[in-house]
């Protein structure tokens, strides 16, 4: 019994003062003797109090040198001390045994993440108590005492008492179990006990079964992955399980110690799985991660893993970013994640190499696969060169100085890869990376590597293999403008993902559009075959570089126009096509703008956009581009209502640049609309469905998809037939994660306003808003709002609320400003900024004055624009509602109270000063007139 360790460790640490604290408990065991309840409970409380001493101190120590490992470690051993200081007082002060038996012996071990020596914050404490075989009633006493104690300070605790042999047999049944294992450490107790488990784990679990183990982590790995997003540039990342985080740096440690028996990471070194420098990386990731970590801990004061929005900010401050021209503070902060997310997935590759040379990692399916297709030799040259081999399927190096030899091998593996359909050797990818100070302006500037490059992008898979180029670092390289946009977020919650993540999926989409047969892009699939087949790689390098001067002080479309005239001649391109590419990237937010927020039916918004276009052929390369854009900037952005405004947009443009523009031509559109409704809308007699057709206006059959014009016919004969005055039916897109409302009621010129109102006083936010009216006054609008539920039921029992609070209102039941004021006065303050604008025009339209709006959307902001507008004695003829992430635009179309433009500068400058005082203002919510 001479191993029993009790006493916590003697020496003084300025992280934790253990002899004065160890003292304390003494005085008090000596002070409640005889009243055990009493004791625990006082010691709790004087354990609690110095924890929290000591994470106010690590805290403070964080926010000073920034070092997140050496918080986790400082915290980890403040929680180390606690735990011995309470086994001393549990086994000397609440159950003493004068002769201890061979069976009161225990070893209390930290295990999982806890074990690792590393501990953020708010993480868990994980225990394991381990007897010498079974269960006794002085273990059972001891184990509860500490946990207890634990408890009752606030901490969250997991635990297990198991013998050897047990924890033994659960290993070897339960991979969690083996993990935890895996990664325990000695806290306190019997050391000869711990000792024992860790031989016997070595033999009797781990020898022999690294193959099964590394694949059931790999596994693992992957379905974290999915469950928390599959990109590592989603722009709100899970810094512990997301890809490039935490939990991936660990799941590399985990298979590395099982594989090659190491205790410490720097043995990797030693057993040259990673050579120097990516040593330091993987140290570097790991630094940065838990600095990121801890501070969100100490930040929102939970166990809290997701960089969110509302955070992001305040992190970057905590770890010393700033701004810079073009750039915020959180954007330079969220590029570094983004880098350091990317450096862990290269760490893991290089590994999983290595695994696989020594047979411990099965070769990857395809090979398999393929290697029953194909001859026993699983390394032959790649066809049409050789400096290539492919070795399992995968593309690898002849020789390890391909580079330097002809350094536009770095362009010509990922060409060879492609055309042959090849995966890359890891071994290749990591000379690639190491060889890319070989890309300089002379290997930029050469010929055939510029046609390589742009075979690459106009070929099948571009999207994957240009990632690979963009993971490698030689895409950054290759185009240096590329380079300054890799893993840079925006700090907005529009875009789903990085810049360069948003370029190469656009890419993706647009190959996708070429290839047809999807019913999202029939419009963009058609002019696809349609355009000149020389623009076909103008279409493709736009594609690639629309984005690609994000992140500058300039505006975007005009700086990236810039990089396209300098970059393009290099590439192949003629001077005509040069300038081509560069308006195309100039104009490409003006489809979009225009489609979502202008009145498409009426003429002089076509003549405008026909003035901006041109040429029938630039406007078909815009509508391709914007396509793939929009389509590229997150789930549920692209929906069939834009796909709808795009194709209405452009069919109503082509007759001005071909100069058949005439009522007749568009007559002869309606008509076509009409003839699709009858075709497809067989339900009606005749003579109904003609008096149907004649009850919507010209730019309802051209503006509204074929599926919504069925939903609406049916829709509103049943309200009809129910007799209902206000009728709303619920629908749910769940690719846009939106309820939609649409609302049949008689028209009133407070109506948009008062349904602003009502879904403002439910807290649901309008993220879009069609607005149509009958031609015997009454109004179809549909409307978007964001989800609050995850089930459908709720979701429309809200509705359903809303319903009646818009019946209300126009019965005189119920007054919106004063709900709608109760709803805003509890509303948390958004993380962004976004400076409001409005614009006034006249020259958007002949006949109305288009007020545009654009600033923070927040929950009852068209409630309060529709509001003030009205107040303003302005009608509202039609409104154009759409919501970019947290930016809102919205735009109206307004005339006096007797018909007429407003045209005096005064009472425009009067309008713009209430309307951005309102927008500037949170707290403004308007009140209407009665």
């Amino acid at each position: 019994m001479d191993n029993l360790v009790t006493q916590p460790r003697p020496d003084i640490d300025d992280r934790f003062d253990t002899p004065r604290i160890t003292a304390a408990v003494d005085e008090l065991a000596a002070k409640h003797a005889g009243r055990e309840d009493v004791f625990r409970s006082a010691m709790a409380q004087l354990l609690k109090a110095e924890m929290i001493e000591a994470r106010a101190v690590a805290q403070a120590v964080l926010l000073k040198d920034r070092h997140g490992r050496r918080c986790a470690e400082r915290l980890c051993f403040v929680q180390d001390e606690i735990i011995r200081i309470l086994y001393s007082a549990a086994t000397r002060h609440l159950y003493r045994s004068p002769v201890p038996s061979g069976a009161e012996r225990m070893a209390v071990v930290a295990t999982g993440g806890y074990g690792r020596g590393l501990m953020a914050p708010e993480s868990d404490i994980d225990l394991l108590f381990i007897l010498p075989y079974k269960q006794t009633a002085w273990g059972e006493q001891v184990a509860e005492a500490i946990l207890y104690c634990l408890w009752d300070m606030g901490l969250k605790v997991g635990h297990a008492t198991r013998s050897v042999d047990e924890s033994i047999r659960q290993a070897r049944g339960d991979m969690t179990i083996r993990t935890a294992i895996l990664e325990t450490r000695f806290l306190t107790g019997d050391q000869p006990l711990y000792d024992e488990l860790v031989e016997r784990f070595d033999k009797e679990v781990v020898q022999g079964t690294a193959a099964e183990f590394v694949t059931a982590k790999l596994a693992e790995r992957e379905e974290r992955h999915r469950r928390a997003g599959q990109s590592r540039y989603l722009v709100e990342p899970n810094v512990k399980d997301g890809k490039g985080g935490l939990r991936d740096l660990h799941t590399l440690f985990w298979i590395a110690k099982y594989v090659y028996r190491v205790r410490e990471t720097d043995e990797l070194l030693e057993h040259g799985v990673f050579d120097a420098q990516e040593y330091r990386t993987f140290r570097r990731c790991a630094d940065f991660l838990w600095s990121v970590r801890c501070n969100i801990h100490f930040f929102s004061g939970r166990a809290e893993e997701r960089l969110s929005f509302d955070m992001q900010r305040e992190i970057a401050i905590r770890l010393g970013y700033t701004s810079h021209p073009g750039m915020q503070d959180v954007e330079r902060f969220m590029k570094h994640y983004f880098l350091v997310a990317k450096d862990v997935g290269d760490l893991t590759a290089i590994l999983c190499a290595k695994l696989e040379d020594q047979q411990a990692k099965p070769a990857p399916v395809l090979s398999r696969m393929m290697a029953r297709l194909r001859p026993s030799n699983n390394r032959r040259r790649v066809p049409d060169s050789d400096d290539f081999i492919i070795d399992h399927n995968r593309i690898n190096l002849a020789a390890p100085d391909i580079f330097k030899h002809d350094p536009v091998n770095l362009i010509r593996i990922f060409r060879l890869a492609q055309k042959n359909n090849l995966a890359f050797h890891p071994d290749a990818m990591r000379t690639v990376t190491r060889s890319l100070k070989l890309i300089n302006t002379q290997l930029r500037e050469n010929p055939e590597a510029n046609r390589l490059f742009m075979e690459i992008l106009t070929s099948n898979d571009a999207e994957i293999v240009l990632r690979r180029m963009n993971e490698t670092g030689v895409l950054g390289h290759f185009i240096r403008a590329f380079g300054k946009i890799v893993s840079m977020m925006q700090f907005n919650m529009y875009h789903h993902y990085t810049v360069d993540e948003h370029l190469l999926r656009c890419v993706g989409y647009l190959q996708d559009i070429e290839r047809g047969g999807n019913d999202e892009f029939t419009v963009a699939s058609d002019l696809m075959r349609k355009i000149q087949p020389e623009h076909r790689a103008v279409i493709y390098i736009t594609t690639l570089l629309h984005d690609i001067a994000k992140g500058r002080p300039e505006d975007h479309s005009i700086a990236g126009a810039k990089v396209a005239r300098r970059l393009c001649p290099r590439l192949g391109f003629s001077a005509a096509d040069t300038e081509l590419i560069a308006w195309l990237i100039e104009q490409h937010l003006t489809m979009s703008t225009v489609a979502q927020s202008r009145d498409l039916s009426d003429r002089k918004t076509i003549e405008n956009f026909a003035a901006v276009v041109q040429s029938v052929e630039q406007m078909k390369l815009l509508t391709i581009l914007t396509t793939a854009d929009i389509r590229g900037v997150g789930p549920g952005v692209w929906n069939g209502w834009k796909a709808q405004l795009l194709r209405t947009l452009y069919y109503e443009t082509e007759p001005v640049l071909t100069g058949g523009f005439s009522e007749v031509n568009r007559a002869q559109r309606i008509a076509v609309a009409q003839s699709e409704f009858r075709a497809a809308f067989t339900e009606w007699p005749e003579a109904e469905l003609n008096a149907y057709i004649g009850r919507h206006y010209p730019a309802y059959w051209l503006k509204v998809e074929l599926a919504r014009k069925i939903r609406h016919a049916r829709f509103l004969k049943a309200s009809e037939q129910a007799e209902h005055k206000l009728a709303i039916n619920v629908g749910f897109d769940e690719a846009r994660g939106v309820t939609e409302l649409t609302i049949f009621a008689a028209d009133h010129p407070w109506l948009l306003s008062i349904i602003a109102g009502a879904c403002a006083s439910a807290g649901a936010n309008i993220v879009d808003a069609q607005i149509y009216t009958t031609t015997d006054g009454r109004a179809l609008d549909t409307i978007a709002i964001s989800r609050e539920y995850d089930r459908d039921e709720d979701e429309g029992r809200r509705a359903t609320r809303i319903g009646e609070m818009i019946e209300d209102v126009l019965e005189g039941k119920l007054r919106l400003p004063e709900v709608v004021a109760r709803r805003a006065a509890g509303r948390k303050t958004r993380p962004f900024v976004v400076e409001p604008e409005v614009t006034i025009n006249n020259q958007w339209s002949d006949r109305y004055t288009v007020i545009e709006v654009s600033g923070l959307d927040r929950p009852g902001l068209l409630y309060q624009l529709t509001t003030a507008i009205s107040k303003l004695n302005l009608n509202i003829a039609s409104a154009h509602v759409a919501t970019f992430g947290e930016r809102a635009r919205d735009v109206f179309y307004v005339t006096d109270l007797l018909g007429a433009q407003i045209n005096a500068p005064t009472r425009q400058a009067a309008i713009k000063s209430a309307l951005i005082h309102l927008l500037a203002n949170e707290e403004s919510v308007a009140q209407p007139a009665a």
